[in-house]
């Protein structure tokens, strides 16, 4: 019994030839190199399309309330925006319905919106047919408590954009 136990030179040379060649097995599968060549060929990427977005409720001053709006993709990928902002290139981001145009929408302001870092995935165009995707974004208007009474009642629109 006591000589199974023991370990012998012939067993101990064993144990270290087993450790030393996984090691340089190891290490030869880690230092292999290779070469190539790749190439990558994008398709054109379309700029998504904003609807403008909408109040989904009444504002009054000092008040907040959601946005919605549509976003349309012409790609045949999904395209994924990081987050919505006012359009930087609307001459005017925000518009009120004719029935108030004594409103004066320099009271309103947009928060920045991304989903809670998520950002969202617009779907892709399925056939002929633009992936859409309604963007709901709780918040993200708000007006001032300096707004007139002329906009009490108002629906406001919005020109947003997406960023990456």
């Amino acid at each position: 019994m006591r000589r199974l136990l023991s370990t012998g030179p012939g067993i101990l040379l064993i144990a270290i030839a087993i450790v030393a060649g996984g090691t340089v097995g190891a290490l030869a599968y880690w230092q292999g190199s290779g070469s190539g060549t790749a190439k990558t060929v994008l398709a054109d990427v379309q700029p998504l399309s904003f609807a403008p977005g909408t109040s989904t409720a009444t504002l009054y001053p000092g008040g907040a309330a959601s946005v919605a709006v549509v976003v349309s993709n012409s790609n045949p990928e999904f395209i994924q925006i990081g987050s919505m902002i006012l359009d930087p290139g609307a001459p005017q981001p925000f518009a009120v319905d004719p029935a108030h145009s004594g409103c004066d929408v320099s009271t309103l302001n947009f928060v920045t919106q991304d989903n809670g870092g998520a950002g969202w995935r617009i779907p892709p165009k399925a056939g002929t047919t633009d992936g859409t995707l309604v963007i709901d974004m709780p918040g993200a208007i708000g007006m001032s408590v300096a707004a007139a009474n002329a906009c009490q009642g108002a629906t406001f629109t919005v020109q947003l954009e997406g960023r990456l």
